[in-house]
């Protein structure tokens, strides 16, 4: 373990406005061990900069670059020496201008890449100028200096390897006592020295990471929620935060829709057994949840994540009585589409699925019409929307007789599927759209209030 080192990762409403990031400042500042940083862009930011990586007009362009320098000399006219940055800030939205009108004439991913990255590169820049005018001994390091991915602009994977070999670029920065070393989340760098993004919700990975790197003590997520709960606060106003939860019920949580972390940032963190904490940076004295690798004498139920937007499609047909190979040539049909499966159910002559309506609108819809023909081929087809996704989340759940309690409270919820994880860490409901709230409420009532 490297010295008790910390990384603290900010996401972009904590660091949305001067005060955003002078509240970061005295974070990290209150904290000697915390001594790797890494930040996303400003709130708002990144969703410009896509909007300008998909191709605009030179009007609409202009527009969009003025908001995003708002942004940022919102802040920027906060600080006590701002002409530098300011400087070198005006140098990257030049760049942005230069890149976005390239991608008005024709876009590619590796072009957006290199558009979109710009957001934690200002943010971080603007960080570390802050940290000095404070006082602090702060450095400003490129991630894409450490951070190598293969060629998949959008969504790249990591080199892990070449990666952990770029150790020494963090650790020699971190030789210099007190140092906090200033990052970026998100972005990374292929072989040719190429932006890559790491996919949304990829900064939180890039904290795991970077942890991973430096053989970190601990990883700190500051977020704008006081940890994760036992389900969403803003349904049920009883909702209790979990003071410390394992790595696969937090990955469970994630996957089933509770926002709090992305879940690549587990990977990392696992591998290391780096514990995680989930603390909220508006409010960081309130506490937070720490996710570790094991939980002693866990519980049986820890949680209730949910998903909306949810369609179930199904295939109806004989041709599966008594045959092999029908689920193969179903599923080699939605990779084919690039359709993504959250539950699978069949029975000897029906097989049923559910995806997330929301999320397949960026990678296959259901309604392909060559999904669909070719899906028919194989069997009588029906796609029904306006579900909710439900998930129990708990440990060793085919072993507990507290399922009862569950169950009730799906009795007046017309549920459509059931589908017990093979892992045994969830069981998932798919219910009526307008029914999810009531019987998450009901649910969290019978098993944890």
């Amino acid at each position: 373990m490297s010295q008790d080192y910390i990384v603290a990762k900010f996401g972009g409403t904590s660091v949305a406005d001067y005060d955003a990031m002078l509240n970061c400042f005295n974070i990290i500042n209150s904290n000697p061990n915390v001594r790797v940083v890494v930040l996303s862009a400003s709130a708002g930011v990144t969703n410009l900069l896509i909007e300008l990586a998909s191709g605009c007009e030179k009007e609409k362009r202009k527009e969009i670059l003025e908001k995003i320098k708002l942004i940022q000399f919102n802040i920027i006219n906060r600080l006590q020496f701002p002409e530098e940055i300011a400087q070198r800030i005006e140098s990257c939205l030049k760049q942005i201008s230069s890149l976005s009108e390239a991608a008005s004439l024709s876009t590619n991913d590796a072009l957006a890449a290199a558009i979109v990255g710009h957001g934690e590169l200002m943010s971080t820049m603007i960080f570390t100028h802050l940290c000095k005018e404070q006082g602090a001994r702060a450095e400003y390091l490129d991630a894409r200096e450490v951070i190598k991915t293969n060629e998949n602009f959008s969504e790249a994977t990591v080199d892990l390897e070449q990666t952990l070999q770029n150790a020494p670029v963090v650790l020699d920065l971190l030789k210099e006592p007190e140092t906090k070393v200033i990052t970026q989340g998100f972005i990374g760098q292929e072989t040719e020295g190429k932006t890559t993004l790491l996919g949304r919700g990829g900064s939180d990975y890039s904290a795991a990471l970077f942890a991973e790197i430096i053989d970190a003590q601990a990883c700190h997520i500051w977020t704008d929620v006081s940890g994760i709960y036992t389900t969403d606060p803003r349904i049920v106003s009883n909702a209790q935060r979990i003071e410390t939860i394992s790595f696969k019920e937090a990955s469970e949580m994630a996957i089933f829709g509770a926002k709090v972390l992305h879940p690549a940032t587990i990977l990392p963190a696992v591998r290391a057994n780096i514990p995680v904490f989930i603390g909220n940076s508006k409010d960081p004295s309130s506490g937070g949840t720490w996710i570790t690798k094991e939980v002693v004498n866990p519980p049986t139920f820890r949680g209730v994540a949910f998903k909306r937007n949810q369609s179930i499609l199904t295939i109806s047909s004989l041709k599966m009585l008594g045959t092999s190979g029908f689920l193969s040539k179903v599923f080699s049909i939605f990779s084919k589409y690039n359709v993504v499966i959250d539950c699978v159910t069949t029975s000897e002559v029906a097989l049923a699925v559910t995806v997330d309506h929301k999320q397949n609108l960026n990678h296959g819809s259901l309604e392909n019409p060559d999904l669909l023909a070719e899906l028919n081929e194989l069997g009588s087809v029906k796609i029904e929307h306006n579900y909710s996704l439900i998930a129990l989340i708990g440990n060793k759940l085919s072993q507990t007789s507290g399922l009862t309690k569950a169950l009730q409270a799906l009795d007046n919820s017309s549920f459509r599927m059931v589908c017990q994880g093979a892992c045994d860490y969830n069981i998932c409901f798919l219910v009526p759209a307008d029914k999810a709230d009531s019987t998450i409420t009901q649910l969290h009532k019978n098993l944890f209030e």
